[in-house]
């Protein structure tokens, strides 16, 4: 981890150690940066010294957050003491914003000292947001022998990387260990507001309504404080890309107007913000209204209609004009014999945002960019009546009819269906779900030509990795096997890079797409399954540890909730990838002792089902408790396959996969000796 000029000159180095001292002594209060804090930690992981890793990035992660707090703590105060207030002239203006600056710097310096003026790298300051920081802390505390905290720092880091398959592995390995508690996996970053929503709507389902009014006006109090810091935030400099600050604009007035049409943009996606949980790519639809929709039921449930009133005014401030809603308003005025008003702080709150709205699209003219109005009070799937209730896993939210809930389970059964065209000419059906004694399983054969196999086969001994995609771990699951691995994005940069031939890499991708639509297709699916993840992976037998094997290449598991075969259940909770609704494994080859795919019964133990690769063939199921699988040992030579996890709801798609997607569009849009395309694949530890 470099600093930002990328030197560590001598002095530079003496400074960090007299800050350091400073910073971890009682005696001074001035913080350490938190990027020289987290280089050093870095630097002690790669010499082993765990003892300064855990102390170190400790030190970061508390000076990164009080950097925050002091920010917001000034900004807030100095906005209070120094108001706009309505005899608004120009030289009234400049006195408030001047005395806001004079006001601002020596507050944060008194609490911040040199980090007052000290400028993060981008790259760190991504690093922070990706909650990088905690993977390091988890290595260093599972050496450290510290479980408990290691799983907690494990378990905050899946949160917003949920793709991260060796963190997955970790958490559930932390779940057998001695000492380690349900209580120990803990999100550290873990955000109030969005924390008692979840809590209150765990509460809702189980019928506390009690309960779970108490959580959801705690979830709003903690909305609305949240969406005062995030607004402070944006209060600081402004990046003007494309742009000389000091040189594009010569009148003083356009670069004001260019300054806080920027800080008002960073203020109105505080909205997404706050809706949006890490390692998610949208926030959560129709996010604070909700809070309303709940609450007006669950007052109406412990009869206190006023309230519940109150919450359905407050639902129509954000849509306006809803049926379901409105039924139910005129139901409670009805039953009270008298009207109510919404909530103030909600219609003080929307009118912030119209408001904003009128002034963002006056400045994104000024400034010359677009800037599109969106519904964030989208309620696609949001309207109810007093037949339906709100209902919802974790935060994420679908209206489901109180008579379809009863019957959840018989629902889904009918859901699983299958037997559709499979799309492709050729393809040939082996074996459905019945063959294989199962449910959502199919057997296919011919997906991908010998031609076709050959060429990926070549792929992934010129692309693929020890570790790749298992985090440098060349046996991830076995150490009797060599696991690797490569990305679609990886070999399309191969392929830019002149290292692979790009037909190649084009065909990798072009065969991912083919797997998913004939997966799609195939189970008469009426949504669009999207890409949850994508692996060119090969696992190799280690020659002379092969004798004797009774393990599996990859141990019974459930692709989407984690596997309990003593209780015959399968919990789909974190670390579990709950998102992921069907899988595949495409095979390239077949010439390898060993290696048979298998299903399994729930006790992980009794065999139902068992399947050869060989070239062309996929195997595809969806990823729940109801197809536990594995992979037989790899005793001789190497398997090649494609694997392939595939998600409905758009939230989980695959990142790399967006990325793949617009270097293809680049390439079919240009002609070829024009196609010059910077790719930035994942950043990963």
């Amino acid at each position: 981890m470099k600093r930002m000029d990328g030197n560590f000159p001598q002095a530079g180095v003496l400074v960090s150690f007299v800050l350091l001292t400073a910073a971890l002594s009682s005696s001074v209060a001035f913080l350490e940066p938190y990027d020289l804090l987290y280089d050093d930690a870095v630097r002690a992981f790669s010499d082993s010294d765990y003892t300064n890793v855990v102390r170190y990035m400790e030190g970061a992660l508390g000076s990164y957050a009080e950097v925050q707090r002091t920010k917001v703590r000034c900004r807030l105060r100095c906005q209070d003491q120094h108001p706009f207030d309505a005899a608004f002239t120009d030289l009234r203006f400049f006195d408030v914003v001047l005395r806001r600056s004079a006001c601002i710097n020596p507050c944060i310096e008194e609490k911040l000292g040199a980090q007052s003026v000290h400028k993060v790298s981008e790259d760190v300051l991504q690093d922070f947001h990706r909650r990088i920081p905690y993977n390091y802390l988890q290595l260093a505390y599972q050496k450290l022998k510290q479980t408990d905290k290691a799983a907690a720092a494990a378990h905050t880091y899946f949160q917003a990387n949920p793709e991260h398959v060796e963190m997955g592995q970790n958490l559930e390995q932390y779940k057998d260990q001695q000492g380690v508690q349900e209580e120990h996996f803990v999100d550290r970053e873990a955000r109030p507001h969005q924390r008692s929503f979840t809590m209150a709507v765990g509460l809702y389902d189980k019928d506390d309504y009690e309960g779970a009014i108490a959580m959801f006006e705690e979830a709003l109090e903690e909305y609305y404080k949240a969406d005062v810091e995030c607004r402070a935030l944006c209060q600081g400099p402004q990046r003007f890309e494309g742009h000389d600050h000091l040189r594009y604009r010569y009148s003083l007035h356009e670069l004001i107007s260019d300054h806080y049409t920027q800080v008002l943009h960073c203020e109105h996606e505080c909205v997404r913000d706050l809706a949006t949980r890490p390692g998610r790519l949208s926030p959560m639809e129709n996010y604070l209204p909700l809070h309303y929709d709940y609450l007006q039921f669950a007052y109406y449930h412990v009869d206190r209609l006023e309230e519940a009133l109150q919450c359905a005014l407050t639902y129509l401030l954000f849509h306006e004009g809803d049926e379901f809603m409105t039924e139910n308003v005129d139901y409670y005025r009805e039953e009270l014999g008298r009207d109510a008003a919404s909530r103030e702080k909600a219609s003080w709150y929307l009118r912030r945002h119209r408001q904003e709205l009128e002034l963002l699209l006056i400045g994104s003219t000024t400034m010359g960019v677009e800037f599109t109005e969106g519904n964030y009070w989208s309620s696609t799937g949001g309207r109810v009546d007093s037949n339906r209730i709100p209902s919802g896993t974790d935060g994420w939210m679908e209206y489901v009819p109180i008579s379809e809930r009863k019957n959840a389970t018989d629902t889904a059964l009918q859901q699983h269906r299958e037997g559709g065209p499979l799309v492709y000419e050729g393809v040939q059906l082996v074996q459905n779900s019945m063959a294989l004694n199962g449910t959502q399983r199919v057997l296919l054969d011919d997906v991908i030509s010998e031609d076709e196999c050959a060429d990926l086969r070549h792929l992934a001994h010129s692309v693929t990795m020890a570790g790749d995609g298992y985090r440098g771990r060349m046996s991830p699951h076995t150490p009797n096997e060599k696991f690797e691995g490569a990305t679609v994005l990886k070999t399309l940069q191969y392929g830019y890079e002149g290292r692979v031939p790009m037909k190649s890499a084009r065909l990798f991708y072009d065969v991912s797409e083919r797997a998913r639509r004939i997966i799609e297709s195939y189970f008469l699916l009426n949504s669009t399954l999207h890409f949850s993840y994508t692996h060119l992976v090969c696992r190799t037998a280690i020659t002379g540890q092969q004798d004797h094997r009774n393990d599996l290449s990859h141990p019974i598991h459930a692709d989407n909730c984690l596997l309990d075969p003593e209780a015959n259940e399968c919990w789909k909770e974190a670390p579990a990838y709950t998102y992921r609704d069907y899988s595949a494994l495409l095979y390239l080859n077949g010439d390898f002792e060993g290696g048979e795919f298998i299903f399994t019964q729930m006790d992980a133990k009794t065999l139902t089902a068992s399947v050869k690769p060989k070239c062309g063939r996929m195997v595809g199921f969806s990823s729940g408790g109801e197809n536990p699988h594995g992979v037989k040992a790899v005793t001789r030579g190497q398997r090649c396959a494609v694997a392939l996890w595939f998600t409905l709801d758009p939230l989980f798609r695959e990142l790399e996969r967006l990325q793949a997607d617009e270097v293809i569009q680049d390439m079919d849009s240009k002609p070829r000796w024009d196609q010059g395309l910077s790719i930035n694949p994942k950043d990963e530890l």
